[in-house]
């Protein structure tokens, strides 16, 4: 440390801290990195208001003696500060404006130099220093400055930062005194660092993770690391606390008298450090049996409290083993995202996102693509997460380029490499909810990730090493890609037990032997992701995959105050950056305001560690354990008879001992049968599996999953269940203003209706188009050839088919509309034929639909669109519920008697699109505001893939369209209906492979037929 004269020299000249910021070296002066420990010195956090100021460049930033506390002193320079709050991001507190990018920098591609225009936010706090810090030495942590960072106390340089996301030490011992301290912070948003810190999110500059001033006494613990093995074979942990003393050698000492550990309820008391204990019969840490055991340090000076977990990570096989047991990662990519202060994210909210995971049968997490707040990984210790921890390491902007002068195979930044890796290992090395180190994401390859993989396995052979981006896979334990398609996982899956080429190199052999993992899979943006089931059955089947992270589990929205006052979500593009992603950054499972999208209820159902399926007739149900390591003791089985209009008998199902990756066989009672005296013309039987009591994270009752049995119906032949009342049946009759039909009136110029049962309606009109879901408007991985579905469906005119009517005829009391309905443009479309007739219960509509001409496109759906002059109010139905679902997605979905809201018929995308299809529908009541009620009854619709797809929204689908965001939606006064027989998945073509072929619309004939109940029938 050097002391600062008091003139512009105090700082570095502009030149020279230009320079050091384009340094691709790691930072200076910091202490070595250690562990994350709880410990008993004296610690004061220095989080709160700061004061701040702003410049535009390294060039112009003031060197006015601030370091010194100018500002705080009032002088006249004071007028360019203001109160910031620490932790938090300036250009989230009016200093700037925030910017998202995925892969391109928001600067030239010229490393190691960041570009001139490169804001730069100066830190200033003065605080006192109680006696207990003055005493002993003391040092300051900071826990995460983005991007670099320059540090000043009392006018003295301690160092600089480099690694955002990654914790740094200084010591203040020499220069801290007891009152009027100066900490004086330069930050840069952009430097060297930055060209390895493109991590697919917003670039947001600042001190955003605590500040700390902590005492260390002298014979205190610097260090301490965990040695928690288990031993499956006979039941035993292996435990060994290495420590290192603040007044020793670095390295610890085996034994350390000086540091005794203590742990009574494992039989250790007061052992030297660096002893190992065999403990026989002792409790193992899973991701479901979190089992955490206190063990405690102490030297004469300092007391250190360690949460211990026993397990042993390894593989065997191709197969992901803990505690020699194969495990499956039911995983979630997580960002720290905060809609209000962006990266800095309380632990209460932490908690209740982990909650909500564990609810929806999440297990993994992979901390994308950085290491968490420090204080994050004891939740996932506590709770039961399997973690893969990232490094603070990505040079995704490399990749449009070429990889030219990647720097993980550039020799200058061999070192920075080396300290991001070590400073993430070392903090979170106590962690048994870490099971593997990720060397950091896309990346490219090179031998600086070679060399960390190389001193990650060296320093920590208790864990596993993880990298995607070298295919290759010769430095690290586990095979990894993102979204691959499912045929290529298949092949992969099959690849271990197959005989190798002849010619296979060693390399190849190595990762043909490794467990196979899905870093990031089923891209959940906007309406979203299809394709899961495919997935999930190959992770299922094949003991080599051995899981996958959903990208991501929150977007990343963030909240601003719109013109109204109204609080509204944005994305990149909307705060005027030059090089921007859109709304790629709003790509989540849940809202950046954790509100769940469809997508986590699929994601729950399918990854659910139980497996139930029900056959109804046999009256037999088949339970697998798909749990890691448990039972199911924890579980109670509920039956339950459904018929359309609720459930019929219900009871508890008795099930035998199943083991971890067993099955077993359960009878349902007699009563659990559908009998001839029973009311209903569907009828399904349903088995919920539920929480038997409370945990940390669901109440008793909570369902962890269900299974159905196929729906049966009654013999549709026979009549109806008659109604109190029915309609007078007259023949059609021409009116001055249509042609009646009951209380319905069609047009005969164009044969659409006017009225519906008395309710005053527009339409129908034939639909093949919906408004783009997010994953339309991307070029899937599978068709790179072709462009976004969206665009070919605009071209071919899908969004604008016109009517020509062909012929409007009687036939019998039938009223006959033949019409074409075609794009502009093009020489093709569809002929429909409606026939309508008046019945005892309304009006009943046979549709038939045949395509003509070369259509070169899929359609996106088949069905008819009405428009109705009232909102809606609710809609009940009987079919798969309770929510959304498309072709490829909707598998928390089954079939029953459901209701919704308005607001739950819909999805609130931060972007419009489509959202809201409920599938399987036999029959469903839409409640207008004005109290009138639209009715319909599907025919011949005996299971629910026969039945009917409704949607209903406030806005029509041309409105969706052209919105950029949900607040462009202007209230609708107006209900949009339609009644689809064919619907279009989703895929996940915004990242990854589209729609599978299964799930496509291609144009071809069909048939619809259903009666529109009148009111009071």
């Amino acid at each position: 440390m050097t002391e600062s004269p008091d003139h512009e020299t105090s700082l570095s000249s502009a030149d020279a801290f230009v320079a050091e910021l384009s340094d691709p070296g790691p930072g200076r002066g910091s202490l070595a990195p250690r562990a994350h420990l709880k410990s008993d010195a004296p610690k004061r956090s220095l989080d709160g208001e700061w004061m701040f100021r702003r410049s535009l460049s390294a060039r112009t930033a003031p060197q006015d003696g601030w370091i010194h506390g100018a500002a705080a002193s009032g002088d006249a320079s004071s007028s360019a500060w203001s109160p910031i709050t620490v932790p938090g991001h300036w250009n989230l507190q009016g200093h700037g404006s925030p910017a998202y990018s995925n892969v391109d920098f928001p600067f030239p591609v010229d490393p190691p130099y960041p570009p001139d225009a490169n804001p730069i936010g100066d830190y200033l706090l003065v605080f006192d220093a109680e006696p207990q810090f003055l005493v002993s030495p003391s040092i300051l942590r900071f826990d995460g400055i983005e991007s670099a960072a320059t540090i000043w106390l009392n006018g003295v340089g301690l160092g600089t930062t480099r690694g955002s996301r990654l914790t740094h030490e200084f010591d203040a011992s020499a220069v801290l005194r007891a009152t009027g301290n100066v900490l004086a912070v330069r930050v840069a948003q952009f430097s060297a660092a930055s060209y390895i810190e493109d991590q697919d999110m917003w670039w947001l500059p600042g001190i955003f993770r605590s500040v700390t001033l902590e005492a260390r006494p002298a014979g205190g613990i610097r260090d301490a690391q965990v040695h928690a093995s288990f031993d499956a074979a006979d039941g035993s942990g292996r435990l060994r606390v290495d420590v290192s003393l603040e007044s020793g050698a670095e390295a610890p000492i085996a034994p350390n008298t000086d540091a005794l550990v203590w742990a009574p309820a494992l039989g250790i008391h007061g052992s030297p450090a660096g002893v190992e204990h065999v403990i026989a019969g002792v409790e193992p840490w899973t991701a479901e049996t979190p089992t955490l055991h206190e063990v405690v340090v102490k030297t004469a000076s300092e007391t250190v409290t360690l949460r211990v977990g026993f397990r042993s990570v390894l593989t065997r096989d191709a197969v992901l083993l803990v505690n020699d047991a194969p495990i499956t990662l039911r995983g979630v990519n997580r960002h720290e995202h905060d809609p209000e202060r962006g990266r800095v994210v309380s632990l209460e909210a932490a908690r209740r996102e982990l909650l909500l995971m564990k609810a929806h049968n999440i297990n993994a997490i992979r901390t994308s693509h950085y290491p968490p707040h420090p204080d994050f990984l004891d939740l996932a210790d506590e709770l039961g997460f399997w973690v893969i921890l990232e490094n603070d390491l990505e040079s995704h902007g490399f990749e449009p380029v070429g990889w030219r002068e990647n720097p993980s195979d550039v020799d200058q930044w061999r070192e920075a490499y080396l300290d991001r890796m070590q400073r993430t290992v070392e903090r979170d090395k106590n962690h048994p909810s870490v099971i593997m180190w990720s060397l950091g994401n896309e990346a490219g390859t090179g031998a600086n990730l070679e060399a960390i993989a190389e001193w990650t396995h060296r320093r920590d052979s208790s864990r596993l090493v993880h990298y995607e981006g070298d295919w290759s896979s010769t430095y690290v334990d586990v095979y990894s890609r993102m979204y691959a398609s499912v045929a290529e996982v298949e092949a992969i899956a099959l690849e271990h037990d197959a005989p190798a080429p002849p010619d296979a190199s060693p390399e190849e052999l190595h990762r043909r032997g490794l467990p196979f993992v899905l870093c990031e899979y089923a891209h959940a943006m906007g309406n979203g992701p299809g394709g899961l089931t495919e997935y999930q059955r190959l992770i299922d089947e094949s003991p080599r995959v051995a899981g996958g992270f959903i990208w991501e589990w929150v977007e990343h929205g963030l909240a601003v105050r719109g013109p109204d006052g109204r609080r509204v979500i944005r994305y990149g593009g909307d705060f005027g950056e030059a090089v921007h992603d859109g709304n790629f950054v709003i790509d989540g499972l849940v809202s950046a305001d954790r509100e769940p999208r469809p997508g986590l209820a699929d994601f729950a159902q399918l990854t659910a560690p139980v497996k139930i399926e029900v056959d109804a007739d046999d009256l037999t149900v088949t339970i697998g354990n798909r749990y890691d390591t448990v039972a199911l003791d924890h579980l109670e089985f509920r039956w339950q008879l459904e018929t359309e209009d609720g459930v019929l008998r219900s009871g508890t199902l008795d099930v035998p001992p199943a083991p971890a990756h067993t099955s077993i066989a359960a009878a349902l009672p007699p009563e659990a049968r559908f009998a001839s005296v029973d009311g209903g013309r569907m009828h399904a039987v349903t088995v919920l599996a539920m929480l038997r009591q409370a945990t940390s994270w669901a109440p008793a009752g909570h369902v962890v999953t269900w299974g159905q049995s196929a729906v049966q119906s009654v013999d549709l032949d026979a009549p109806a269940p008659t109604r109190e009342a029915s309609l007078a049946v007259n023949p059609p009759a021409v009116a001055a203003d249509g042609i009646a039909l009951g209380t319905s009136l069609i047009d005969p110029a164009t044969g659409r209706l006017l009225r519906l049962n008395g309710v005053a309606v527009s339409g129908p009109a034939v639909g093949v188009w919906r408004a783009p879901v997010d994953n339309d408007r991307d070029v899937g991985w599978d068709e790179p050839e072709l462009p976004p579905l969206a665009d070919r469906w605009r071209d071919a005119g899908l969004d604008r088919l016109v009517p020509r009517v062909r012929g409007i005829r009687l036939d019998g009391d039938t009223i006959v509309v033949d019409t074409r309905w075609a794009p502009p443009m093009r020489d093709v479309g569809i002929d429909t034929s409606f026939r309508w007739h008046q019945t005892a219960e309304g009006l009943q509509l046979d549709a038939s639909f045949e395509p003509v001409g070369p259509w070169l496109v899929d359609w996106a759906r088949l069905g008819i669109d009405l428009t109705f002059d009232e909102p809606t109010s609710r809609l009940d139905w009987v079919g798969l519920g309770p929510g959304a679902g498309y072709a490829d997605t909707g598998q928390a979905n089954r079939w029953g008697h459901w209701s919704a809201g308005l607001d739950q018929l819909r999805t609130a995308h931060v972007r419009p699109q489509e959202s809201g299809a409920r599938r399987g529908v036999s029959e469903a009541q839409l409640h207008l505001v004005d109290g009138n009620v639209i009715e319909v009854r599907a025919h011949d619709a005996e299971t629910p893939e026969q039945a009917l797809i409704v949607t209903v929204s406030p806005w029509s689908r041309q409105q969706l369209d052209a919105a950029l965001h949900a607040d462009e939606l202007a209230p609708s006064t107006r209900t949009h209906l339609s009644i689809d027989v064919l619907q279009n998945g989703v895929g996940t073509a915004t990242c990854g492979p589209g729609i599978l072929p299964a799930y496509r619309v291609a144009p071809q004939s069909a048939r619809l037929s259903v009666t529109f109940v009148a009111q009071g029938v």
